[in-house]
């Protein structure tokens, strides 16, 4: 049976989620990035 999730993961690659879910003896059959957001360190800093 195949079952579609949809994450949302901070300061990982694609590799190291497929290597964690695979080690917790989950078939991972793709991987598709969908949408970055950027960081709050992207975001400018205003004046205080």
């Amino acid at each position: 049976m195949d079952i579609n999730y949809m994450l949302k993961v901070q300061d990982a690659k694609a590799v190291d989620i497929q290597k964690a879910l695979q080690a917790a003896g989950i078939k991972v059959t793709s991987i598709t990035e969908l949408h970055k957001e950027k960081g709050q360190e992207a975001a400018p800093q205003g004046n205080a």
